[in-house]
């Protein structure tokens, strides 16, 4: 069975909502921009994180419509319950933003470089070394660094794939409501698949786009030593997101 011109128009609608739903929200992809930077994600990490949070921020609203359409709800009833999920989503995201913040400020502090003396076989050298590489020889610095990260299991993906999938899809229960009225379980399902194949493919997009234009972007050399800042700047940046959203509605 086709659907009809209704539920054709419909789903073109729902495309262009998404398209234009994602690209407004800075929370859709800011996040993971921020995150590969500072954590220096390879490509290919931060375009899964992104494809898996995107799917988990669209199944929320997408079992929350089924759910209703089952039960036989109104689906605008079920309106008010997406607002307030976005409402927590978007302080959790402040919360998180404002906690990687206060962590990255320690570490830049911890991580400030300094230089001493050391004696070896009776030759002295000076160096540059970092607290937190526990004065290790500069020599062998970078190799336990690596060490340490490979054997590090990071809650960072798993932090803002919850925080995403609380996030709601807030034009996607409107959208249902139409076909759901009509009982056409063929038009919520083409909505549904539409609104999120759009959605996801445009948070990938954008992050992909981003990620490669900061990748090429030259640092200025008089800007290096503020790498160690990468990780504050990023939960300041994730915090500023949030606030968007709560204060500012985007």
């Amino acid at each position: 069975m086709f659907p009809g011109t209704e539920i054709i128009v419909l789903s073109v609608t729902a495309a262009t909502i998404a398209f234009v739903h994602t690209v407004l929200g800075p929370d859709h992809y800011v996040p993971f921009i921020a995150m590969a930077r500072a954590r220096k994600w390879t490509l290919a990490r931060t375009m899964t994180i992104t494809l898996y949070c995107g799917v988990g921020h669209l199944l929320g609203s997408v079992v929350l419509g089924l759910i209703g359409i089952a039960i036989g709800t109104q689906l605008a009833s079920l309106q008010w319950l997406e607002a307030l999920r976005g409402t927590l989503a978007a302080w959790l995201l402040i919360g998180f933003g404002l906690a990687y913040l206060a962590w990255g400020l320690r570490q830049a502090w911890r991580n400030k470089p300094h230089t001493h003396w050391h004696r070896h076989d009776d030759v002295f050298h000076i160096h540059e070394h970092k607290h937190q590489s526990d004065h290790a020889h500069v020599h062998i610095e970078h190799d336990l660094a690596t060490e340490s990260s490979a054997h590090r299991v990071s809650l960072t993906p798993w932090v803002i794939f919850i925080i995403f999938v609380l996030g709601p899809c807030e034009p996607l229960i409107p959208l249902l409501m139409y076909p759901a009225a009509r009982e056409s379980m063929l038009g919520v399902m083409m909505v549904t698949g539409v609104f999120g194949l759009v959605t996801v493919l445009t948070m990938c997009s954008v992050v992909l786009i981003s990620t490669l234009g900061l990748q090429r972007l030259k640092r200025p050399e008089r800007l290096a030593g503020l790498e160690r800042f990468a990780h504050a700047a990023a939960g300041g940046t994730i915090m500023l997101c949030g606030m968007s959203i709560v204060f500012l509605g985007l």
